[in-house]
Parts: structure tokens; sequence; C-alpha cells
């Protein structure tokens, strides 16, 4: 209550002294309970002009929740939707890491990107806040500062590392040195071309984390210091018992130097009889987009994991998503803005949407008809208009009929369970599974069909005669 009559009182200092103050004491009274809210389930597709959200409730109430909505909507449709744009062109075996938190618009952005990626398809994150709040896997690297940090073997503290299956501790600085050897014989590599400090700091991540070891090749040369750097570390952790995770670069040609990596691995790991070697992770990350991604595929690669930031949390393509909340019935009596844009043309009425699916369980349309008229059903032959071609009168019929919109808030109250985040996740990419690879493709997409009932027709025909 306090706080309430707190924000009232910032309004009347606002507002002009000329204001009401009955005015002032009706916003003290204002309720939400009397709000009724009906979504589609968060995650699925939603294409444009089919409402994402219906509100009911007295005028002034459900105005001051526009800006509201539209903020928390906006941005997650906005970001969820570049992120299954990317989970789309690297396909379903490679990883997708987010890591945007230093690019994005402030921490409240960063975390909401981090959310909403994961929603769209992407598999972890960098950011350990968002993993901390949302249960969002986390996922990350070493940083270039770590290993520049380091200068020679003799920094490393502590040295020894017991091996996996128990034993005396092993000096590992000693026994990655004398593998470095073997690797530069294996690769042709003079040993005194690689960096020791690089040596040193892979060792002693390797002591600290040796189930986790993962190494950063490219602060100073892939093919001469950061490869069979790596190599003599992770072949070291192999004689003691453990497994390293992968390699990451962050420069240069991507997609050949990871078909170089996976040429020498699987050098080592038939030279030296480790089979697993083989196939250990290739993880890419350095202003990823979705260009870098159709480049990979053009070039063919050996990429695991790719990590994409900037792109991905800034929408560099599409910065903003130009969602709209629009008023279309008032005291039962239905409404509508003209416009000589039938783009921008709102559609009257109460309504309630269909999606239509075919034989082959592809949606192949959205229908929009009025609340109060009977539901569509499957076989059942449809008189339609094509938003954008309302002149002409198709017909449709439907395999299966789905209603999209679910009452989630009333009186009050929460009224359908809410989904966790992976179901969201998941949801949302099952709703994509189900598009057609016709109207899934990025590039030259087959244009998603939305229409209107003929009796929603003939009232936006009405409307629109009695207003002109």
């Amino acid at each position: 209550l306090n706080s309430a009559l707190a924000d009232v009182a910032y309004l009347r200092s606002l507002l002009p002294s000329t204001t009401e103050d009955a005015f002032f004491d009706y916003l003290a009274t204002l309720d939400a309970s009397e709000v009724t809210i009906s979504a589609v389930p968060e995650g699925s597709i939603v294409f444009a002009r089919v409402p994402f959200l219906q509100v009911k409730g007295p005028l002034l109430v459900v105005q001051l929740l526009e800006t509201m909505l539209l903020c928390l909507v906006s941005y997650a449709s906005l970001v969820a939707t570049n992120a299954a744009r990317f989970r789309l062109l690297a396909g379903p075996d490679v990883k997708l890491m987010e890591m945007g938190l230093r690019r994005a618009q402030g921490p409240d952005g960063a975390l909401s990107a981090s959310k909403y990626s994961y929603i769209g398809g992407f598999d972890c994150t960098s950011n350990v806040l968002a993993g901390k709040l949302y249960g969002i896997p986390v996922r990350g690297t070493i940083a270039h500062s770590f290993i520049m940090s380091f200068t020679s073997l003799e920094e490393v503290q502590p040295r020894e590392l017991l091996p996996l299956a128990g034993g005396e501790p092993v000096d590992l600085p000693a026994l990655a040195k004398s593998w470095l050897q073997r690797v530069c014989e294996l690769l042709q590599t003079p040993p005194e071309k690689t960096n020791r400090g690089e040596l040193a700091a892979f060792v002693s991540y390797a002591i600290a984390f040796p189930h986790d070891f993962q190494g950063l090749l490219d602060t100073y040369c892939v093919r001469r210091s950061g490869l069979p750097n790596f190599c003599a570390v992770a072949l070291a952790l192999h004689q003691l018992g453990y497994r390293a995770i992968g390699v990451r670069l962050d420069s240069g040609d991507l997609a050949q130097q990871s078909k170089e990596i996976r040429q020498v691995f699987r050098a080592c790991g038939a030279h030296f009889q480790v089979p697993w070697f083989e196939t250990t992770p290739i993880a890419v990350s350095n202003d990823i987009s979705e260009q870098s991604l159709e480049e990979f595929s053009r070039e063919g690669s050996e990429i695991d994991v790719i990590g994409v930031g900037m792109n991905l949390v800034t929408c560099p393509l599409q910065p903003s998503l130009g969602c709209v909340y629009k008023l279309v019935e008032v005291n039962g009596s239905p409404c509508m803005k003209l416009t000589e844009d039938e783009a921008k043309m709102t559609l009257p009425g109460t309504k309630v949407i269909y999606r239509l699916y075919d034989a082959a369980g592809h949606p192949f349309m959205d229908l929009m008809a009025l609340e109060e008229e009977p539901s569509p059903s499957a076989g059942q032959e449809l008189a339609i208009h094509v938003l954008g071609r309302l002149g002409e009168t198709s017909k449709v019929v439907a395999t299966t009929v789905e209603s999209l919109h679910r009452t989630y808030f009333r009186d009050g109250q929460v009224c359908e369970p809410l989904p966790s985040l992976p179901e969201v996740r998941s949801h949302a990419q099952v709703s994509l599974s189900l598009l057609s690879p016709a109207h899934r493709r990025l590039h030259e997409p087959q244009p998603y069909m939305v229409a209107v009932t003929e009796r929603l027709h003939n009232l936006l025909t009405e409307l629109r005669q009695a207003r002109q």
C-alpha cells in the first residue's frame, strides 16, 4: 500500500496541477486482478499479424500494461528468434555456446540474452550468473591473459599430479616437456619454436583441472606452439589416466584451422595409440555470425562447438522487433485502426487463433476467427481470406486444427501451470522442427500464410466502409 501511494504521489508531481484529485484516488484503486491474459505458449512460433497475447480488462489498466508487456515480449522474441536461426544453420550436432556478456546492453540485457538464447536452441552459456539463476549449463575456457601471464615452466606451482588410478604423484611439467619432444618429432616442428610460457599455463591449468583440461591455441601461433603444447599436456594427462576435453580457436581461418588440427589429432591418436585423441572436440569463437556458419558448412570443417557473442545478443541484422499492442474491442464493440498501409491496419474484434496442419504434420496456415465463431474442425472445408490478398476468397482443408491461445492469468491468479525453462526450450525446438523445410529455410523462405475467416473479413469490410 505504501508503495502504491508513493507511486501515485510521484505521478501527481508530474501531471499538471489542474488534474483532478479524483483521478489520483482512482489510480490508487487499480487492481490487476480484473485482467485476463491469454497467450500462445512460451516457445511457440508466432507469425506476423498473429496476436501473441490477448489482454482483457478495464481500459486504463490494460493501457498501463502496454509498455511493460511489449518490453517483456519484444526482446525475448527477438533474441530467441536470432538464436533459432543460428541453431538451424549450425545443424543438430554442433554445440552452440552463448558468450555475449561482454557485448550485451548492460547486465540485465546480458542475463536476458542468455535465457532467451537457450530457449532458441543454444546449449550453454559463459554467463555464470545466468547458470545460477536459470539452471542453464555453463561452459567456458581459459583466457588469453591467463596464458600470457606465464613465462616458463619454473613458475608452475604446484607441480605434481596424482595418477587417476592412484600411486605416487608425478611431476607434470617434466612429463609434459618429455611429451612435447615426442609430439614435435611427429609433427616435424622445432621444439624451440613452442612458447614455454604457454606450455606452463597449460600444465598449470591441467594440474588444477585434470578432468576438464581445454587448451586455447591461438595466443601465439597455433601450428608452431599452441597445438604441440596442447598435445603434449593432453598426452601427459592421458598417461596419468585423464582425458582432455578439447581445444578452442579464437582467430584466423577457423574452418581451415579446424581441419588441420583434426589431422594432427588423428596423427597423434594413431602414432601414440590413443584412439580417443582423434575425436577431441574443437571449439571456435571470434565474431561468429550467420555468414560464418554458412562458410563453415560450405567449406567443410571439423568444428564441434561454436561460441557466439555480439552477433547473437545484439541482433545486428534486426536490432529490434516491431511488436505492437492495439485496441480491438471496447465494451463489446469491435474497433480498428484505419490506415492507407494495409499491413499496419489492425484487425477488429476479440479473436481466436487456429493453426492448420497438412497431412505431413506441417503447419501451413494460421487462421484468425472471431471469438463467437464455431471452431473449425479437421477435414472441414474453410472459406478464408489470406492477409495481403483480402479481396480473394480461398478454400482450405486442414488435416489437424490446433487452438493456439491458452488463458494464463485470470482473477488475479496464474491459472495455467508455467513450464520450466528446459520445457520452453524443448517446445521451441519441436515447434521449429514441425515447420515445413520450405518455410524453415533462412534464404528466400516460402511465405507462411496468415488468414481470416469469412465472418471476420466481413466485419473488417463493414468497419472500413463505415469509417470512410
